[in-house]
């Protein structure tokens, strides 16, 4: 096979099933036996791009409010979601997280992107916001995790100080619109097969196994592995 078998990976560094999904396609690319062939292309998604933080919002609130429960109903809810990324490996302190508007953090990761280094860039995102409370949107915060990747600080500055990489970003999310992403996670493998959510690293491999074997590749997406669970989107997360 000539080209890469590419992964396109639509996520919001505030969706934490996003970086659950995320460790479990590296689950499955260890088990893959072309890995090295694979290039992965992360794709900007916002769940709520209006979104204006307060210093004095925390998750529990934010999510009873946001779904007029209570907060021992919010609280249980993020208890079962710390247990989930347990299963991956992962170490979600809900207590300490920021919420945070994640534009300028897509900004940034399309400046990664034109170094190779998006994915590097967006596990230390996920990992600033959901495990040691960091905010994300804070720009001398945002230019530490670039610099810590290997951008070149003047560079960050000039992208953080404008409006460069914005229209990227909200191409993205068109494009999304586009092809019917509803949540995310959502992975499209080398443009011809779909998985929504947070599946298991067994429904990845199966699916990455399956489009090498037949080695011919279209631009129609057909949607495989659905599901309403496990997975982020505008009215929050299953």
């Amino acid at each position: 096979m000539e080209n890469k078998l590419k992964i396109q990976i639509w996520s919001d560094i505030m969706c934490p099933f996003c970086y659950i999904g995320k460790r479990r396609i590296e689950e499955a690319l260890r088990l893959f036996e072309h890995k090295d062939a694979v290039e992965i292309e992360w794709k900007s998604y916002q769940l709520d791009a209006s979104f204006i933080a307060s210093t004095e919002d925390n998750m529990v609130e934010h999510l009873a409010e946001k779904y007029r429960k209570d907060n021992d109903w919010a609280q249980n809810m993020l208890d079962n979601m710390t247990q989930n990324a347990k299963t991956a490996g992962l170490d979600f302190h809900f207590e300490k997280a920021i919420l945070a508007n994640s534009f300028n953090a897509h900004r940034l990761l399309h400046l990664a992107k034109k170094y190779n280094l998006a994915n590097e860039l967006e596990e230390l995102l996920f990992k600033a916001y959901l495990t040691e409370g960091k905010n994300v949107n804070d720009l001398d915060t945002l230019s530490k995790l670039g610099i810590e990747v290997g951008l070149d600080a003047e560079a960050i500055a000039q992208v953080l100080n404008s409006d460069t990489y914005g229209a990227e970003v909200k191409k993205d999310q068109e494009e999304a619109n586009t092809i019917g992403v509803q949540g995310v996670p959502f992975f499209v493998i080398d443009n011809k097969y779909a998985i929504s959510g947070a599946q298991p690293a067994t429904a990845f491999l199966e699916t990455l196994e399956k489009v090498w074997q037949e080695g011919k590749f279209d631009s129609n997406v057909t949607l495989l592995n659905t599901t309403t669970e496990n997975s982020c989107d505008i009215n929050g997360c299953d």
